[in-house]
Formats: structure tokens, C-alpha cells, sequence
């Protein structure tokens, strides 16, 4: 007998066991800790997540952030999985249409999620739902050990401090935002859900963040968290650029890493500051995803 329900009180347990079988044949995996770390950066909402059972098994699933992008309630994609055996039958699409008056009802306006480009079966479905692209992003994974930076000094006047992410609110005299300076001021595009503030904020302890003050102002900053060797967000105010300031803050980055490899995750290809300075460090895309919205 095929039921939908929310996933409010499915154990963690079996979602993870869940999770694993739906994505064996992924490049990527996960271990337990890491997808409940990866659950609660991106605002995890059981109550909001609802999954396709077989005589009360398991079988299909979509994990929902909520949070707020753009100034809008928002639902994010935080997994959606099916066990190999179920594929081919909509169980994602059946799941997801039947949350959609949950999610209005909660207040949600948009559903917001990432595809890989190269997923061209998913890119279809979410198409013939009602999404649409919204900005095409490009991921980076290299082995921290080939990772090159050039070696440069940093420029007279600058040096790296590392803070708390608690911190980051007083620099410079920058806005808040969900108890954060502003510092995505400084990079070329906003950051994606996973990489927002509010994402950092939800696991703020996870974090290190290091800046490049110049007389007692900031003129950029990095903030990366050293268990999955991501980095979060990194940017130099363009009037300090060219002054060996990346360089120097990604070298504290890989100082700290206590991961196999680094990851950035969803940088937008036309930034050419970002792109080319990796680049410049042996690291080079590993592939492309679309970020695609659907207004509720």
C-alpha cells in the first residue's frame, strides 16, 4: 500500500539508511553525521519534508529546508532520493505535489532548489513542474594536497585575523543579517542557500572565519569550515584586489582543512575573479548545476 507522509516521525535512522541506498551510486557520499550536519546548514524542516512508504517502508523522500531568500519564506531541496528499485515510477513528483498546500500553508512562496546540469532526467521533471532557471552555478572539488597557490606576499598594510563567526556583525561597521556583517558585499553575486548567512549561522560553531584587515577595516574574508574542507565564502573587496589577499586566506583555509579535499561549491561561471584565481591554484570546475525557482 503506497501512502505520502510528513517525515516528523520517520527516526533519523532510517532516513540516513534511506538516504545511503538512494544515493549508492553517487560520486559523492555521505556519512551519518555529515547529512545531519548538512540537514540543519540548510534549515532541515521534518515537519516540512514528506516521503513516498511501500507497507511502511521507506521508499522515496524529499528533505525541505525552510528559510528566507531573497526576503521571501522559502523552501529548499535539501535531498530528494529514491531507492534504485522505485525509479521510473514519479514517486519525487508525486511527493512534491502532494507538499505543496502543506508548504503555503506554513507561509512558503517559493520553492527553490539546485540541479546538475548533466542530470538532464531531473532537469525535465522539475521543468514540467513549473520551474524555472534562475542562475547557473559551477562546483569545485581538488585534493587539498594538489592544491598550488601561487606563492605572493601579501602587500604591505594587510594582515590576517582570524575571528569567531560571532564576530563578524562588528566588522568595519558592516550591516547585520541573521546576526552577520554583511561582508557578502564584497564578493561579485550572492551567495547560494547552502552558502548564505543564514546557513552559516544555523552551524556557526563549524566555522572558521579569517579576514584581511587594512587599517583596522576589513578587505576580505573567508569563512570555511574545516570537517568537509568547504569553502563557504571567500571575497576581496575589489579596491584591495591584486594585493595577494586571496591567496593568503585561502592558505589559512587549507592550514586548517582536516578534510581530503576542498570543495567550492556553486560559484557563478561569468565571475571571472573567482573562476581565474582558482584556477591559479590548480583548482579547476568539476561540473555546472542550475538553480531553478518556483513560485508558490
Amino acid at each position: 500500500m503506497e501512502t505520502i507522509t510528513s517525515l516528523e516521525r520517520v527516526s533519523f535512522e532510517t532516513l540516513y539508511a534511506t538516504f545511503k541506498e538512494a544515493f549508492r551510486d553517487y560520486e559523492m557520499q555521505v556519512n551519518e553525521n555529515e547529512l545531519q550536519v548538512m540537514l540543519s546548514r540548510r534549515g532541515f524542516d521534518a515537519s516540512l519534508s514528506f516521503g513516498l512508504f511501500e507497507d511502511d517502508k521507506l521508499m522515496s523522500f524529499i528533505f525541505n529546508g525552510v528559510g528566507n531568500f531573497k526576503g521571501k519564506k522559502t523552501a529548499y531541496d535539501s535531498g530528494t532520493g529514491t531507492l534504485k528499485e522505485c525509479r521510473g515510477k514519479g514517486y519525487a513528483s508525486k511527493i512534491f505535489t502532494y507538499s505543496l498546500p502543506y508548504l503555503r500553508r506554513a507561509g512558503v512562496s517559493q520553492y527553490l532548489l539546485e540541479v546538475l546540469q548533466h542530470n538532464t532526467g531531473a532537469y525535465s521533471v522539475y521543468k514540467k513542474l513549473g520551474f524555472e532557471v534562475s542562475r547557473e552555478f559551477s562546483y569545485f572539488v581538488q585534493e587539498a594536497s594538489q592544491v598550488r597557490i601561487p606563492e605572493r606576499a601579501l602587500a604591505s598594510g594587510y594582515e590576517i585575523r582570524e575571528i569567531s563567526a560571532g564576530e563578524i556583525s562588528g566588522i568595519g561597521g558592516l550591516g547585520e543579517f541573521g546576526g552577520f556583517g554583511d561582508l557578502g558585499a564584497f564578493g561579485d553575486f550572492a551567495p547560494s542557500w547552502q552558502n548564505s548567512n543564514e546557513a552559516i549561522a544555523r552551524r556557526a560553531e563549524d566555522f572558521r572565519v579569517f579576514v584581511a584587515m587594512n587599517h583596522w577595516k576589513p578587505a576580505g574574508y573567508c569563512i570555511f569550515d574545516p570537517v568537509s574542507g568547504d569553502v563557504t565564502q571567500i571575497a576581496v573587496a575589489e579596491a584591495h584586489r591584486r594585493k595577494g589577499i586571496a591567496s593568503a586566506l585561502l592558505n589559512e583555509a587549507l592550514k586548517a582543512n582536516r578534510h581530503t579535499n576542498i570543495k567550492i561549491v556553486n560559484t557563478e561561471p561569468g565571475c571571472t575573479s573567482i573562476t581565474d584565481f582558482l584556477a591559479s591554484c590548480g583548482i579547476t570546475p568539476k561540473g555546472k548545476q542550475f538553480e531553478m525557482i518556483m513560485r508558490l
